[in-house]
Parts: C-alpha cells; sequence; structure tokens
C-alpha cells in the first residue's frame, strides 16, 4: 500500500474564501485508490476588499491582471501557512499542495482557461511542492477543461449514488452513461443567488433559502431563463462568469421584480433544470455537495420536481468535498495516473493534467 498526504485548495466562483483540507489517501500496488481520510479541513473567509478585486479580476488591465496573479498566491500561500500552523502540520510529510487556483476567464471554445494564483509563490511562501493549473493541457486537446472533479466522484464515492451533483456557483453533474462518465455543467447556482442577496439584502448569501421562499415565482421571467440556448445544447459543456454577464443577468436585471421574487424565481429555475437532467437520464439517486446543499428551499423545490432519492452527507463533505478532489487529482498527478477524462471534457483523449510547481 501507497500513503499519500496532500493538502487541497479551492477557491470557487462564489468567491467565499478557500476551502482548505489535508487528506491522505491509500493507494494499492497498481496506485489504485483504496480510501481517503479528511484529517483536518478548515474554510477562510476573504476580506471585503480582496473579494472586491477578484470580481473585478476580468476588467483589469494586464500588468494588473499579472500582480493579483502574484497576489493570490500570496495569499494562498499564507493561509495555507495558517492552516499548517493551527494543526501543528509537518510539512515534511505533505507530497503536495493541490491548487485550483481562482477561475478568471474560462473560454474554451477561443483554446484558452485561466485560474490565476500563482504555484511558484505558494510553493516558496510554504515550502511545498505545488500541484497546480490543472483545466489547460485538457482545452489545449480541444476540451472544455471541466468538469474536474467526476474523476473524484466515481473513484472516492462510487457507492454513494448513481449521480452527483455540485451546488457551487455554477450546478454541475456527473454519472455514468453506457460504463462511461459524463459530466457538465447545467445551470448557475449560487453565483446569481449571492450577488442579489448581497447587493438588496447586504448578506453573504440567503441563509437556508428563507428570502427565496418568502418570495413569489415571476412566471414570465421563469420561462425566459429555461429558454436559453445553453439549455439545448448537448453536452460536454461548461458555464462562465462570462456567460452569465451576457445572457443570464440582462434577463434578470430587465425583468423589475422585487428582489425577493427575483431569488424565488431563480431557486424554482435552477431546481427545474437539475431536476430535468436527472429524470431525462433516468438517474434514481443524486448525492448533492457544495453550499448549495445548505439551501434547504432549494433541495425543497428539487425535492419537488425530481422523484428519486436525493442524499446530503455529512457537512464536511458538503463544504470540502472540492478541496478534497483536487487533493486527489494531485495525487493523481504525483503518480503519474491520468486525472482528465476525455468522457467528461470532449478532448481528444484523456490526460494527466497539471503543473509542479518546486519551492
Amino acid at each position: 500500500m501507497k500513503t499519500m498526504k496532500v493538502i487541497g485548495l479551492m477557491s470557487g466562483t462564489s468567491l467565499d474564501g478557500l476551502d482548505i483540507a489535508y487528506i491522505e489517501f491509500n493507494f494499492d500496488t497498481d496506485e489504485e485508490i483504496l480510501n481517503y481520510h479528511i484529517i483536518h479541513s478548515k474554510s477562510y473567509p476573504y476580506s471585503i476588499d480582496f473579494i472586491q478585486e477578484l470580481e473585478h479580476s476580468t476588467q483589469i488591465p494586464v500588468v494588473s491582471f499579472l500582480q493579483l496573479d502574484k497576489k493570490i498566491g500570496h495569499v494562498f500561500g499564507q493561509l495555507v501557512n495558517s492552516f499548517v500552523s493551527e494543526f501543528n502540520i509537518d510539512t515534511n510529510d505533505v507530497n503536495c499542495i493541490a491548487s485550483h487556483g481562482q477561475t478568471t476567464f474560462h473560454q474554451p471554445e477561443k483554446g484558452f482557461t485561466s485560474q490565476i494564483g500563482c504555484g511558484d509563490t505558494i510553493a516558496i511562501l510554504t515550502g511545498i511542492p505545488v500541484v497546480n493549473d490543472f483545466r489547460t493541457k485538457d482545452v489545449i486537446l480541444g476540451g472544455q477543461g471541466a468538469p474536474l472533479v467526476p474523476i473524484g466522484d466515481f473513484k472516492l464515492f462510487n457507492k454513494e449514488a448513481q449521480s452527483f451533483l455540485n451546488l457551487g456557483g455554477i450546478a454541475n453533474i456527473s454519472f455514468k452513461k453506457e460504463n462511461k462518465i459524463i459530466a457538465f455543467d447545467i445551470c448557475p447556482a449560487n453565483l446569481p443567488l449571492n450577488s442579489l442577496t448581497k447587493k438588496h439584502f447586504n448578506l453573504d448569501y440567503d441563509q437556508n433559502g428563507d428570502l427565496a421562499k418568502s418570495g413569489e415565482v415571476n412566471w414570465e421571467l421563469y420561462n425566459k431563463l429555461n429558454e436559453l440556448n445553453f439549455y439545448s445544447e448537448s453536452y460536454p459543456k461548461s458555464l462562465g462568469t462570462e456567460w452569465l454577464e451576457e445572457n443570464f443577468n440582462p434577463l434578470i436585471h430587465s425583468s423589475k421584480q422585487a428582489p425577493l421574487n427575483l431569488l424565488s424565481t431563480i431557486i424554482e429555475h435552477e431546481a427545474y433544470q437539475i431536476s430535468k437532467i436527472l429524470n431525462d437520464h433516468h438517474l434514481d439517486s443524486v448525492f448533492i455537495t457544495g453550499g448549495g446543499a445548505f439551501n434547504h428551499f432549494m433541495i425543497e423545490r428539487l425535492k419537488f420536481h425530481y422523484k428519486g432519492k436525493v442524499i446530503i452527507p455529512n457537512s464536511t463533505i458538503i463544504e470540502f468535498k472540492e478541496a478534497l478532489v483536487f487533493g486527489f487529482l494531485g495525487a493523481l498527478y504525483l503518480n503519474k495516473k491520468e486525472n482528465l477524462l476525455c468522457s467528461v471534457t470532449g478532448a481528444s483523449r484523456d490526460s494527466i493534467g497539471g503543473v509542479l510547481h518546486l519551492p
């Protein structure tokens, strides 16, 4: 048996902070995963100023963009050092830090994707090797560079359910079809909800979905959202913030509905789109993680539209599954095992995604 210890870092499109998980992975003699154990985990919220910098990262000059790449590396490195210190982790035991980075530009149809957060900076600050930039190779091979989590779904949670749904900034799903792993982005999830909640109620998020539950669905807006072209496109497909700005948000902003009604309508739209995928593919059960799993109203509306079994795991898995999976992708990289699946991304072949940065 081979044991590896990895620190996984995840900073998503919802910009709520950095999730850090310290994980032990055990592999057999053929380097196939046997089991895992999350030893320690913690989320570190970002400052308001830092969140604003990240929110405007696609609208700044090139020099400022390059500076932000280094700044994110510094922030990540300092937070890892705080994590290591708090939990008394011996960095000599850590095989690598696996960092997703912060997605800024994601335009695979144009041949590029960008997750910033300088790997060399993190490695120098922490003294630990860093694997990052997991998506670029897949995009070069003609893929979407996303989603990356499904390999973790079926290697780490394969006995839990038929399908796996992550409700982060974007809702994405993975399941098996004809013994191949299929995965794609379904629709927005927390991104538009959090944005509206911050703008109109000065709250980071709608706790339990209580605000949305108190609103009423505007069916005209609901129908317009459901008619967006993305929903009729075949997979593999992925969503980025650019798509929301160009297609989703203009419908929201032009509807002139009360904020509570907007929240309620978006929840209904998202629950319908997610349930449609689950029902159309005859998936009998779904395992839900990501911050949206805590949105009771979202889950309530999902259960209304979807008649299969909804499985909500413990809070550690809900919050840290993506940090866990990126840790797993880093371990696969070090083991020289493929961690990007062409059946998921649409690339010309499976590949080993990632770039190694030594301290």
